[in-house]
This record gives C-alpha cells, structure tokens and sequence, in this order.
C-alpha cells in the first residue's frame, strides 16, 4: 500500500519536460518520452521516481538506488547506475526543486486549511476591508476596517488582519498569524503563528521605573520574503522595520524594532537581532546567533551558528564565536583552546 501523502500531484512529467525546465544535459541513450510519477530520496527511490546528488556524503547511495532518472552533477555523473537516466546539471538540488514545484504545486505556500474558495462565512471581515478578486479566507480569520488584500492571496483559519493593513497578491497567511501596522508586498509566505507589527521592545530606563517609549513606526515586507512559523518581527519606534525582498527567515526568529535586512538575506531559526542594526543585501545569519543593536553588518557577511555579534561586520566577512571574531581566527582559538584543556588533563594523569 502507498503511504498517504498530504499534497496531490499534479502532473507526470516526462524526462524531457524536465530537461526543458532544468536545463539538465541528458546521458547518451536516455529515453526523453519515459514519465517521472514522484521524487523520491536515494535510498527510497523505486521505479518511476526521479532523485537527485548534491552533498557527497550520500554518495554511496546512488549505486543501490531503483530510480528511474536522477540529477546529478558532472562529478557523480558516471557513478550513476546503469538503468538509470543520468540528467547532469550544475545544481542538482536547485535543479529538484524546480521539479518538484512543478509536481507538487500546492506545498510551495500555505493554502486554504479547509479547502475552499472565497470567504468562508466563518469568517469576519469588516464591510471597510477590501478584497480583490479570488482571495480566500478560512473560517475564524478577522480582517478589520480599510485592510486591503491582492488577488490570489489567501489567509489562513484564526489569522488575524489589522486595520489598514496591506497584503500584496498571491501572498499567504498561515493559521494563527497576525498582522499589524504593516505593508505585506507580493508573493509573501508568513506561516502560521507569526506575529508582524506589534510594539517593539522600548522603554526610557530609569531608577524610578520604565518608562513605556509608544512605538509609532510601521513595518514594512517587501515582495518575495518568506516568514517562518512563530517569528516575530516588530514595528519601528520611530522609523519602519524593514525587510528586504527575497529574503527568506526561518521558523522561531526575532527581529526587533527599526531593523533593517537587506535583500535576499537568509536567517535562520533562534536568531535574535536588536534594534536598529541593519543587514546588507545577501547576508547570512546561521542558528541562534544574537546581534546586538545599533550595528551594520555588511553585504554578503556570514555569522556562524551560535555567534554573539556585539561589533559591526564588514561586508563579505565570516565571522563566528562570542563575542564574534573573524572565523579563521575564532577556529584557531578554538582549537589551542582544546589543546590546552588537553595537555593539562594528560599532565594531571602523570
């Protein structure tokens, strides 16, 4: 029996459609009329199935693989084995989930949890909101006065829409989510649980107590970000949080009031970063790093898992470690490090 799947196929390429759609040079021989009913892992793979090599260290998985095609890299291309068709192309993984997207439509955003079209009338939409043409919203979802929502968009069950906010088309709320106080671009994926636009974390210190600094800013997400589950991002003080389109933040990431991220940044998920520092275009921010407020970390700078960011990066630099050094320099210090606890332990054993 086939296990069940949640997401329904919608086509069965043939190999030469997805020769056509990834660029994938064919090896000698291969039939471009056979169809491709699934994508599959290598070790997983049975006949029919198209896989695919990236990282080496899954490579003694494609001798024993029953796939019918995979993509593969030059490298790998004459490891393939024989009745598999060999589709070499420079990214394999890129190249896979070009497929897949095509196969599985529907599992590229968030849908419409109860399967249906336009507003459910469990729903509450405020008469002043204004919905274009083809928007769906599931049951429970709020959307209040002079909020406007593009076509093709589609807000999740108990996702909650604030007064004026702006939701670009074919954008995706995932249940649970609320927004307010900000400006949503085109083909924007929040997942469920985040919160977008609420105060920012201001307060005037004093010895007779905490003064509350109201937060008037906006928050402003430009096209093409994805946003994943239980993030927060919130609004500016004075001046909008802003972030850049293409950039893709991971599940579980705080991003405080005034930041700004670049375009096409990658943050990953626990990381924390404070107000007002800014990332450039194509920054990286690996796992549970924290940066601190008020920095400028530059285009294409690389801040490995873990790292305390207290200084501002220059751009292009990797930097790791806490407090954050250059990561050639973390390393070293790291392994002396390890080297010294080690040469005291055998001293003690003498």
């Amino acid at each position: 029996m086939d296990e069940m799947k949640f997401f329904r196929r919608a086509i069965s390429p043939t190999l030469g459609e997805i020769v056509e759609w990834t660029g994938a040079k064919p090896a000698e021989g291969v039939d471009l009329s056979v169809a491709i009913v699934d994508v599959a892992p290598l070790d997983r793979a049975r006949p029919g199935d198209l896989v695919f090599l990236d990282n080496p260290k899954y490579a003694d998985q494609l001798a024993g693989t029953r796939a019918t095609a995979c993509l593969v890299g030059e490298r790998y291309a004459d490891r393939v084995p024989k009745g598999v068709a060999a589709l070499v192309v420079r990214e394999p993984y890129r190249a896979c989930s070009i497929v897949t997207a095509r196969l599985y439509p529907d599992a590229a955003r968030p849908g419409s949890l109860f399967d249906s079209h336009g507003v459910s009338p469990g729903a509450n939409v405020h008469p002043l909101a204004r919905l274009e043409a083809d928007v769906i919203v599931d049951p429970g979802a709020v959307i209040g006065p002079y909020a406007e929502i593009g076509s093709g968009a589609v807000i999740g069950p108990n996702a909650v829409i604030g007064p004026r906010v702006r939701i670009g088309r074919s954008s995706a709320v995932g249940a649970g989510a609320t927004i307010c106080n900000a400006l949503i671009g085109d083909r924007v994926i929040i997942h469920p649980g985040v919160r977008i636009g609420q105060d920012g974390f201001g307060f005037a210190m004093s010895p007779k107590g905490h003064q509350k600094v109201p937060q008037i800013g906006r928050v402003i997400i430009q096209d093409d970000v994805e946003i994943g589950a239980n993030s927060t991002i919130d609004r500016g003080a004075n001046r909008d949080t802003i972030i850049g389109e293409g950039t893709k933040i991971d599940n579980l990431v705080q991003i405080a009031h005034n930041v700004v991220i670049g375009r096409h940044c990658v943050i990953v998920s626990q990381v924390g970063i404070s107000g007002s520092t800014e990332f450039g275009d194509f920054v990286v921010a690996g796992g549970q790093a924290g940066i601190t407020g008020h920095l400028r970390i530059g285009m294409g700078a690389q801040i490995a898992a873990q790292s305390g960011v207290m200084n501002d990066v220059d751009p292009g630099a990797k930097v790791g470690g806490s407090p954050a050094k250059n990561a050639r320099d973390w390393l070293k210090s790291v392994a002396a490090l390890d080297r010294l606890t080690k040469s005291r332990s055998r001293g003690r054993e003498e």
